[in-house]
């Protein structure tokens, strides 16, 4: 909220006047009132392995987090350019793998990858696009200074919590939008429903079919599933709900069986079709993967889209934006050390205590360890992990990341925080403003994932 000068930012200036007439006391009342909207809505998440509770609710802030139409509109910039080089990449290295040709990237990073699935060589998606969703993580170090922290291109969720923080705040503060332009995110749905639409397989004589395919009600992110599918008006359907007759996936219905040609999965690659990835799955359809492969079907995201999420791949993605753009990418990365390479590796344990060391597979924050919260026995069983298997792990400095005021318990107080927009990739790149932002509750902490007991805030974008 405030500059380095200690001066308050414009975009600032209303709430921070705001803030200033409020009484804590208040605050924690709207408070109060937020997190009974969201029990009665149903907004939750599950915990994977806690015992204490299946469902929990994301804690919600109600102080929101600001960017000026100017900010957003150099963010806005380098996030397309980002999305656009990260699908040309994909594309590429199921197709001729022109970047691995040209030295830019070692093959054995892709083509051992984890994430790299054999079985889309050569196959061709709708528009070419194999990331339709993306979450772009991007951190404020300065005035002027945003980095990406990393590229979601699989099931990026979060995008219902974006929507209910606004509804939420609209609802409790409607002072707050009448002196304040704040753009407007609730057409995000109808977005998605439009590029669903523009991906469908050509040569339809009759509007498409898009459903949304969950693991289910255990699944951490259900609620969003089920958000979205009501919001843009589509099916919300399992594995069981879906079958393969005459080379085309069905949906069933209480009227017979119903056609579909966009599948949104929200289900991870080896769980999508048994008779292709885990034999074991019952999560997925089988046969799917045949119908989508004969482009008789689109699949969002594509399978394999992973590979341009992976974290020793990020390292990579300056050149990858270049390399498919030809300009110097607008968003840079976070400095990042590959303790797959000798040098890096060196540098990492010798400096473990000063670093966040993150697993390459990894995600909400588990298996990282964040150097300078760390005691001695904790960094010294890292150093062990990473010695014994460094192509695991990479590791970046620890940033200053950008504060923003926040309710907790001793009052208002300054917690650091990461920004998510939500990018979608059809007929044309639909952009949300602003997007979820997420802030770490606990002080000092710069782990902000909600699995990690981070908490939200809505981001609002001041028309300019």
């Amino acid at each position: 909220m405030k500059g380095f000068d200690g001066a308050v930012r414009e975009p600032y200036h209303s709430v921070h006047e705001w803030l200033s007439t409020q009484k804590i006391d208040d605050l924690r009342r709207k408070r109060s009132e937020a997190e009974a909207l969201f029990r009665r809505t149903g907004i939750t998440f599950a915990v994977y392995g806690d015992d204490a509770a299946t469902e929990r609710l994301i804690p919600f802030d109600i102080v929101p987090r600001i960017l000026s139409g100017a900010e957003w509109r150099r963010l806005s910039a380098g996030i397309e350019q980002r999305v656009r080089a990260l699908n040309a990449f994909m594309y590429d290295i199921y197709h001729r793998q022109e970047i691995i040709k040209a030295g830019r990237i070692p093959a054995d990073l892709v083509i051992q990858n984890a994430a790299f699935v054999p079985e889309m060589m050569c196959v061709e998606p709708a528009r070419g696009i194999y990331s339709h969703i993306i979450g772009i993580d991007l951190v404020r170090t300065s005035e002027n200074e945003f980095f990406v922290l990393e590229d979601n291109t699989r099931t990026p969720s979060g995008v219902s919590y974006m929507l209910e923080n606004r509804e939420t705040m609209m609802h409790m503060f409607p002072e707050l939008f009448s002196r304040n332009r704040v753009q407007a995110v609730e057409d995000y749905p109808e977005s998605l429903r439009l590029t669903l639409e523009s991906v469908a397989p050509d040569n339809l004589d009759r509007a498409p079919t898009c459903v949304v395919l969950t693991p289910g009600i255990h699944n951490s992110a259900y609620f969003e599933h089920s958000f979205l599918a009501d919001q843009m008006g589509v099916e919300l359907v399992e594995g069981q709900d879906l079958v393969v007759v005459d080379g085309a996936l069905h949906m069933k219905t209480t009227r017979g069986l119903r056609q579909v040609d966009v599948v949104y999965r929200r289900i991870d690659d080896p769980f999508l079709d048994p008779l292709v990835f885990r034999r074991d799955s019952v999560l997925g359809v089988p046969g799917i993967f045949d119908v989508y492969r004969a482009g008789r079907l689109t699949i969002v995201n594509a399978p394999g889209a992973g590979i341009a999420d992976d974290k020793s791949i990020y390292t990579y993605v300056p050149d990858i934006v270049e390399f498919y753009t030809g300009r110097p990418p607008i968003l840079k990365n976070v400095p990042t050390y590959q303790c797959r390479k000798p040098d890096d590796l060196t540098y990492v344990l010798e400096n473990l205590e000063k670093l966040v060391v993150k697993e390459v597979h990894g995600s909400g924050g588990y298996g990282m360890l964040v150097g300078p919260a760390a005691s001695r026995d904790e960094v010294d069983m890292f150093r062990m992990k990473v010695k014994a298997r460094p192509e695991r792990y990479i590791a970046q400095p620890t940033l200053a990341l950008s504060t923003c005021p926040t309710l907790v318990e001793a009052g208002i107080a300054e917690r650091h925080i990461d920004l998510r927009p939500f990018v979608l990739v059809g007929d044309r790149v639909r952009l949300t403003p602003g997007g979820l932002t997420r802030v770490a509750l606990r002080e000092g902490s710069l782990v902000v994932n909600s699995s990690q007991g981070g908490g939200t805030k809505d981001t609002w974008v001041l028309q300019e």
